[in-house]
């Protein structure tokens, strides 16, 4: 593992996760799930949840049309997610405990710092309690950054947007799968554990991890 210090910062850049990550949205998520399977008579369960968790709309809406023989569109399917998610993100979705205290901090210290979510821009721009856009130098945002986050495009794109190299950025994220695509790709990373979270695995997260942050209040204070 590297030598990562979060504060004062051992990197060049940063990239973000969001959900989970900076702000703790799964009961949302959850409430979006279950409304969604259960319209279609289909028992929502950990293997819909793990699955669902890494991957954008497009490419989630594809696993369950596979994964359950819906005869629908990605689409529709899509279309069908951001209509309920955007009534939830708009006035329930804050950031997490200092983790607003702690990407001012990277910006005052001259660390530039991207946003990397396979979250919808629609959903995210719908926020009131958070401007996204004001917080980060770059937001790449689902379709935007290529495939889910087990292939490493995502952050290859925001790093680019940043004007640094893998080997100059962090990664931080809160699962293992995401972590474990941006350390292949030769990013350092840090593993964001999510208080309450049902699922997330941390142990398996930290042992893929250069680093594990269990709150942000402690590295910030």
């Amino acid at each position: 593992m590297a030598d990562v210090t979060l504060k004062p910062p051992s990197f060049k850049a940063a990239i973000f996760d969001f959900d989970g990550t900076l702000a703790i949205t799964d009961g949302l998520w959850r409430m979006v799930d279950e409304a969604f399977f259960a319209r279609r008579g289909i028992p929502y369960d950990a293997e819909i949840a793990r699955a669902l968790s890494t991957r954008g709309f497009a490419d989630g809406a594809v696993w369950c049309i596979e994964r359950y023989g819906l005869d629908e569109t990605p689409e529709d399917i899509c279309a069908e997610w951001t209509r309920t998610s955007i009534d939830l993100y708009k006035t329930e979705v804050c950031l997490r405990s200092g983790a607003g205290e702690y990407l001012h901090y990277l910006r005052s210290i001259g660390i530039p710092i991207a946003l990397a979510t396979i979250n919808d821009r629609k959903i995210l721009s719908a926020m009131q309690r958070v401007d996204i856009f004001s917080l980060f130098d770059c937001v790449v945002c689902g379709q935007e950054g290529g495939r889910s986050k087990s292939h490493p495009d995502i952050f290859y794109k925001a790093a680019c947007e940043l004007g640094v190299g893998p080997a100059e950025a962090i990664v931080f994220e809160d699962t293992p799968d995401a972590v474990a695509t941006a350390s292949a790709a030769g990013f350092l990373t840090c593993a964001v554990e999510v208080p309450g979270s049902t699922r997330q695995d941390f142990e398996s997260l930290r042992n893929v991890a250069d680093t594990v942050l269990v709150s942000w209040d402690v590295v910030y204070s």
